[in-house]
């Protein structure tokens, strides 16, 4: 049977708790079968019930009047499932292994008009609940609506008393599971309403809830039964793959990354021609009678304003860089599917607090090089760079999800867990990874030095004012991966699968690219101008892709998705603004660094004495 770990239990401190983390990410990936013989019992757990357009507002099923055992117990659930909003408890269901079932009697309730006005309200919200058999989600709608007519107007609204579970087998496996309601007719829920063995009386409605089961034998292997599970449809599929347009796209792309680097290669080549031509003229001397980005060279290596900060953005930057490069690499791996709930956000939860001597490293390298002096400051802040705005966000969405009894609302003892990972891994690798840093740290390697004085800026056009790069530079690389962004939307905020993990990958790697050839385009015509503010100005531009994200967000929400309510709205926005916040980071660090390379190279190919 597939190991879980509790993550309610003692795993609170120290090296047990570090050992937790890991063990947390790597037992999804096992997945190991489980055997059963003739009459073994399958337990059925119940897990959660929600809108079915708000997918992230979850609520616990027995917050249902429903049937229930008298004593509640829960299962060990993962680190990844409870993040994902997983509340498994048993159930009165009692399935056995290659044993079928007819109208079985589940329980009898009698039900309040309190609780009569809750199903009927959750009914005409199209609440659905999810069951777990054997690793295997089970969906279905609570109950049954209809509308009808203008005048007459026409509303029912029906209780489903009767499921039938259809669960395929191959050997001593469980291969697939669904329920159904075919045939069956749903109790009414109307004032009055009552059906064959229901009875309305003073003390409320009576319902009979049953139950049957039906077991089929199926040829395929338990190492393929995500296959079946990802071929079933109880929600729609709308993520649907337009081959075309994603090939239309990539081509678009590499079009034009062609175009910019053949046209900056001949307008360089034309400009070293033009510089070189006083083969006895230093460096120093480049500046007298000309203009363009050759009379900057005493100004072009002046270090920013704000160090810290910039090395803060860039160290993250690398972070998610890393991390990202690494969650494509463990899903081409296959070690996330569909039946391996949460393993993805159990990952990247490991991911981030192990990179993050990434962050440290790469940040106190560069602010060392740049003659930064408060290192211990900047440790601080490339650590609070990301965890701060996340631990805000997550304490509103958090809130918000507690005060509607959500299930998305994580329980003391998992935010104890993850705060424990952050400052018993997450934030000493950093201080590690920047102490390393700042000793390994050699001198910046400038071709030209640096003037006292700084130079004057001319006045530059409106075409080369920060805002209008920001535009040109956030646009481009936010065209490249539009297509596919649809379907990343459609994954994180519905029920799709995402399967296409190295299409994934491709766009990945174009994304950054396109990145790193506008920065360095947009460079070369800042620098052009007289301009040596190039620091800041390589980051924003390509970094302001973030901000295209998230307006793509808002039109995703408005026009993509049927979502609505306080709940669901306040995760979405949320933990959008922190997606956007994301790809800023690595698109600025790429960014940066493309232009800071390409400085280097021109500078470095003047001819000096």
């Amino acid at each position: 049977m597939t190991a879980r770990l509790d993550c309610s239990g003692p795993c609170v401190a120290g090296r047990s708790m570090r050992l937790c983390v890991l063990i947390l990410c790597l037992l999804p990936r096992f997945g190991w079968a489980v055997s059963y013989k003739q009459g073994d019992p399958v337990i059925l757990y119940v897990n959660k019930v929600g809108p079915y357009h708000n997918p992230q507002e979850t609520y616990h099923y027995y917050t249902l009047p429903v049937c229930r055992p008298k004593e509640v117990r829960h299962k060990a659930l993962s680190l990844g499932e409870v993040l994902d909003g997983d509340r498994m408890a048993e159930s009165l269901y009692n399935i056995r292994f290659k044993e079928n079932t007819e109208r079985q009697m589940l329980c009898k309730l009698t039900l309040s008009e309190k609780e009569v006005d809750q199903l009927r309200e959750a009914i005409e919200e199209l609440y659905y609940f999810e069951f777990v058999l054997d690793d295997i989600p089970i969906w279905g709608f609570v109950g049954y609506m209809e509308e009808s007519g203008f005048l007459p107007h026409s509303h029912k609204v029906g209780l489903w008393t009767h499921l039938d579970f259809n669960i395929e087998y191959n050997g001593d496996s469980v291969i697939f599971a669904n329920v159904s309601v075919k045939d069956v007719k749903p109790e009414p829920l109307e004032e009055g309403g009552g059906g064959a063995g229901h009875g309305v009386g003073s003390g409320g409605l009576t319902v009979t809830h049953t139950y049957s089961v039906r077991w089929f034998e199926s040829t395929l292997p338990h190492s393929r039964r995500a296959e079946r599970l990802r071929d079933y449809s109880f929600f729609p599929k709308t993520l649907e793959i337009h081959w075309l347009s994603i090939i239309n796209s990539l081509v678009l792309v590499v079009l034009l990354l062609g175009f910019v680097i053949i046209i900056l290669m001949r307008v360089l080549k034309n400009d070293f021609a033009r510089y070189n031509v006083e083969e006895d003229g230093g460096c120093d001397d480049l500046d007298q009678g000309d203009n363009g980005w050759k009379i900057i060279h005493t100004d072009v290596f002046r270090f920013p304003t704000y160090k810290s900060l910039l090395c803060a953005v860039l160290g993250v930057g690398a972070q998610f860089l890393t991390l990202a490069t690494g969650i494509i690499v463990m899903a081409l791996l296959g070690m996330f599917n569909v039946h391996r709930h949460g393993a993805i956000n159990s990952a990247a939860i490991v991911l981030y607090a192990l990179t993050s001597c990434v962050s440290g490293y790469c940040s106190c390298s560069f602010y060392t090089q740049i003659q930064g002096q408060r290192w211990v400051w900047n440790i601080i802040l490339t650590s609070a760079l990301f965890s701060a705005p996340l631990f805000f966000t997550w304490s509103v969405v958090n809130s918000v999800h507690w005060w509607s009894g959500s299930t998305q609302a994580l329980p003391a003892t998992t935010v104890l867990l993850l705060l424990g990972a952050w400052v018993l891994v997450g934030f000493p690798l950093t201080v590690i990874g920047g102490i390393v840093g700042k000793n390994r740290a050699g001198n910046f390697q400038a071709p030209c030095r640096t003037r006292n004085i700084p130079r004057q800026i001319p006045q530059q056009p409106w075409y080369k004012h920060t805002a209008v790069h920001m535009a040109i530079g956030g646009f481009l690389p936010f065209s490249a991966i539009s297509v596919e962004l649809y379907y990343i939307f459609a994954t994180a905020w519905g029920r799709e699968h995402y399967t296409l993990y190295g299409i994934l990958l491709c766009v990945f790697v174009i994304l950054l690219s396109v990145g790193a050839c506008i920065s360095v385009a947009l460079t070369y015509f800042l620098l052009s101008g007289e301009d040596y503010r190039w620091w800041w100005r390589s980051v924003l531009s390509t970094g302001s892709t973030g901000i295209f994200i998230f307006v793509y967000s808002l039109f995703y929400y408005h026009n993509r998705s049927n979502m609505s309510g306080l709940v669901q709205s306040v995760e979405f926005f949320g933990y959008s603004l922190l997606t956007a916040f994301v790809f800023s980071l690595m698109l600025g660090t790429v960014s940066f660094w493309a232009s800071l390379a390409f400085i280097r190279y021109i500078y470095r190919s003047l001819k000096m004495d």
